[in-house]
């Protein structure tokens, strides 16, 4: 009888309340960008990403996750639609005003770690403060306003690294530079992080330690991200929702748990 009032116990348990997200912080309509005549790359693509959300983007190589980063940073104009990020929109490139404005609102992870090898770790995250004002002074540490160091340690905090704040950036191993990377990111304690495939030249530990550390800051802060990722295992676990591209379109769409196997392979066949 006790096995049986367990098992119903179980059957008529409550789901799990799905997550409430805030207002789009992205949203594309219709957006197309095409090179020439022969090379489409993106064919009227429809997204929005919402506060607090994580969205993973996936597709095979030449599919446009890249280009669709570059185009919502203002790196690639866009052909045709409208993009309206962080309440700026724009229909081919944004302003350099617009830009100025997103990007202090935005922090930026690449697959290369992209850090001044031979300076400290914590000069390397007050790079993050470069296009403030007096930006020169993020070159260095000690050129920089007594602010922006507080800033770094306490964005190398968050990534578990303070200890090696005097340490140059070449001393560190692959994952603790993408920490390092992670911690430039947030320096400004942005509402949006963009990590184009953050896990992909790291060993298989070092690539989900730094996968839950995205989970744990935008628990922590209410941080929306979009990452893109070929590690299908990341793109379920570390994400509410998965977007697939296919040959410039959206392709799949749906919340991280619903999908299949079967979506991956569809994804990448051809």
């Amino acid at each position: 009888m006790t096995d049986v009032i367990e098992t119903l116990r179980e059957v008529t348990a409550p789901a799990a309340p799905a997550p409430v997200f805030g207002p789009p912080v992205i949203t594309l309509r219709d957006v197309r960008k095409s090179y020439d005549r022969r090379r489409t790359i993106l064919q009227g693509v429809d997204l929005e990403v919402c506060e607090g959300e994580r969205v993973a983007l996936i597709g095979a190589n030449g599919s446009g996750k890249s280009t669709l980063l570059k185009s919502l940073i203002g790196l690639h104009p866009i052909s045709g639609g409208e993009v309206t990020m962080l309440g700026e929109s724009f229909a081919s490139q944004p302003t350099a005003a617009q830009r100025a404005r997103m990007r202090k609102m935005t922090g930026f992870v690449f697959q290369k770690h992209c850090l001044v090898r031979r300076r400290t770790v914590l000069s390397n995250v007050v790079h993050g403060m470069l296009g403030e004002g007096g930006s020169w002074r993020a070159f260095s540490q000690a050129l920089a306003p007594e602010g922006w160091r507080h800033a770094a340690l306490d964005a190398l905090s968050e990534v578990n690294l303070a200890e090696f704040a005097a340490s140059r950036a070449d001393a560190l191993s692959g994952g603790q530079q993408q920490r390092v990377a992670v911690a430039r990111a947030i320096i400004r304690r942005p509402r949006l992080l963009i990590a184009d495939e953050p896990a992909a030249s790291l060993d298989p530990v070092a690539g989900r330690d730094v996968m839950e550390l995205f989970t744990r800051l935008c628990r922590d802060h209410g941080i929306t991200l979009l990452f893109t990722s070929h590690d299908m295992a990341h793109a379920r676990e570390f994400s509410d929702r998965v977007v697939a591209l296919r040959r410039g379109r959206i392709f799949l769409d749906r919340p991280s748990g619903e999908v299949t196997d079967r979506d991956l392979e569809e994804t990448f066949d051809g």
